[in-house]
């Protein structure tokens, strides 16, 4: 077959910059001061084999800062926790805990879904 070109062919006509763009494309996440983010404070089941974990979504900080925070309220709630997709899933039923806490940190925190 004459003209086929592979995948691995990436013929450039032209590159003003390095050769690494990758950086240029990826989606900055904002780092918001507490204060300016709302997060919701939730428990569910869904997709658990029944068990129940509070997931806190609407984040709008760096992962490093998720970490932090995901270690303090496993300490505080006294239980497992992990950080997935930009949202914290603590194990069990700890909404209202969480819920003080996040609000004594700056949060504008709410509890939602029944």
């Amino acid at each position: 077959m004459p003209n086929s070109h592979s995948q691995s062919d990436k013929r450039v006509v032209y590159q003003e910059f390095g050769n690494d763009n990758a950086a240029a494309f990826e989606r900055p996440t904002p780092d918001l001061p507490p204060q300016q983010q709302n997060v919701r404070v939730q428990a569910t089941r869904a997709g658990r084999k029944g068990k129940t974990v509070t997931v806190i979504t609407g984040f709008q900080t760096k992962p490093e800062t998720l970490t932090a925070l995901v270690k303090q309220l496993k300490t505080q709630c006294g239980t497992g926790g992990t950080v997935k997709d930009n949202e914290i899933e603590i194990q069990g039923d700890h909404k209202q805990k969480i819920l003080e806490i996040l609000l004594k940190l700056g949060y504008k925190a709410k509890i939602s879904g029944g």
